[in-house]
């Protein structure tokens, strides 16, 4: 209704208008999971075994044995008593047992590691300490895959030879 009782233009032109929702909607792709991060506060102790996936960061003390995918982060203030397995394993505390890190271990200056190291890359800062010894493993090489070769002809060189672009 418009001004003193006349009807406005847009009062009657005004349309009911219903909504379609399609039937099926398509799936949606799941995203991937997160790793999840556990922090072992400075002044707890747990003791037992740790096993899972994602990233633990440990700022007090674990006796006992972590094998984890994912990270194991020992703080200036962690210290773990025990052998650690693990992808990456970055070290600034104190660990008193054997490590194995699939992929990489970083010692830094304030860290100190008493055991055997079986790792693919290492990196010690100055000022870390490593009391044991060290074995170094090779990452898995990808396949390799050729495309677009055509075979053994592809390889060879001749009168004939030209170069694709």
């Amino acid at each position: 209704m418009g001004l003193f009782g006349r009807q406005s233009k847009m009062d009657s032109d005004v349309e009911t208008v219903e909504a379609v929702l399609p039937e099926q909607y398509e799936e949606v792709p799941e995203l991937p999971t997160p790793l999840s991060t556990t922090t072992i506060a400075k002044g707890v102790t747990v003791t037992g075994t740790l096993h899972g996936e994602g990233i633990i960061q440990i700022e007090g003390t674990v006796e006992g044995e972590i094998d984890l995918t994912g990270a194991v982060v020992v703080k200036e203030t962690g210290l773990v008593k025990g052998p650690v397995t693990a992808d990456t394993i970055r070290v600034a505390g104190c660990i008193s047992g054997d490590v194995v890190a699939r992929d990489h271990m970083f010692l830094e200056k304030t860290g100190s590691l008493d055991g055997d190291v079986t790792t693919a890359s290492l990196v010690v800062e100055d000022g870390g300490t490593l009391n044991g010894r060290c074995t170094t493993t090779k990452l898995p090489v990808p396949e390799l895959e050729f495309q677009g070769a055509r075979g053994s002809a592809a390889l060879e060189f001749g009168p004939e030879f030209e170069l694709e672009e």
